[in-house]
């Protein structure tokens, strides 16, 4: 029973990570010459295969021109298509792991806007399952429970990455901590010996002129 309630969770997790990138969003259009793109980002591991599918309604010459660009973090930039509606599919290999934006321009008259529909996928998501169930002969349950397999292997490896990551900074963040306690403590020191020297130069000072 424990084993069951833990695969159900598992599933359960599993999908609301692949419902969580389909989103509905709509832009409004802009006049200026370099309008601000509006970006959404995601992040991808080295050789995930990333499929972005976009969907914006309206149609073109309606007024407004649509602009999308697909660029990582390293200024790679994937694809580029003005002025489109309709459906659109992107789709890449990731050279690094980094984070990459999908980005849109709307241009045009003050008021209009275009409702855009955008589904990010990537790695075991991405693929295409019901070729593989095709060529490979693979039932309903076997292509779904391999699904699952590759995911939650994918989940593992970012919990791993996830992991380091936070040894690393956690190192990062131990070495700041000793380096700002060695300043602290030379400051410390410095200030001492100038009190000193000028306490010594006052006397010295003072007995010269018969003060003292």
């Amino acid at each position: 029973m424990r084993m069951f309630n833990g695969n159900l969770i598992l599933l359960l997790f599993i999908g609301f990570l692949s419902i969580a990138k389909g989103l509905r969003f709509e832009i409004e259009a802009k006049q200026e010459a370099n309008p601000e793109p509006f970006c959404i980002r995601d992040f991808v591991n080295e050789g995930q295969l990333v499929v972005i599918n976009i969907d914006s309604d309206g149609r073109i010459g309606d007024g407004q021109k649509l602009n999308m660009f697909v660029r990582d973090s390293t200024g790679n930039e994937y694809r580029r298509k003005n002025d489109f509606a309709g459906a659109l599919r992107v789709a890449f290999t990731a050279p690094s792991s980094t984070a990459f934006d999908v980005c849109f321009v709307n241009s045009g008259a003050t008021g209009m806007v275009r409702s855009v529909e955008l589904d990010i996928e990537s790695g075991s998501e991405a693929r295409d399952w019901n070729q593989i169930s095709a060529n490979e002969k693979l039932k309903p349950i076997e292509i779904e429970l391999r699904r699952v397999e590759e995911l939650s292997d994918e989940i593992v490896d970012e919990l791993a990455y996830l992991k380091n990551r936070e040894e690393r900074l956690r190192d990062t963040n131990e070495s700041t901590n000793r380096r700002v306690r060695n300043f602290s403590i030379l400051i410390i020191l410095v200030l001492a010996a100038l009190g000193a020297w000028q306490l010594n130069y006052l006397q010295n000072y003072f007995r010269s002129k018969n003060i003292i």
